[in-house]
């Protein structure tokens, strides 16, 4: 196993929800255009992996059977 040379003291989804959080503060100062979707797209993305990340850690998910 390679080392790492910090340990993350946040999960995956605390940061992917911290991210989003500023992503949607930083889109609420901006004017409507093109700058402000993309913030708002990049938030529901990062949103997006937080659910997903949580699903695939989630105790229900099982592999597929052959």
């Amino acid at each position: 196993m390679e080392h790492h040379p910090f340990a993350q003291r946040k999960s995956l989804e605390e940061r992917l929800a911290d991210e989003a959080r500023v992503l949607r503060a930083q889109a609420k100062l901006l004017r409507p255009g093109a700058v402000r979707e993309a913030a708002l797209r990049k938030a529901r993305q990062t949103e997006t992996g937080a659910h997903i990340n949580q699903w695939l850690n989630s105790p229900g998910l099982r592999p597929p059977t052959p």
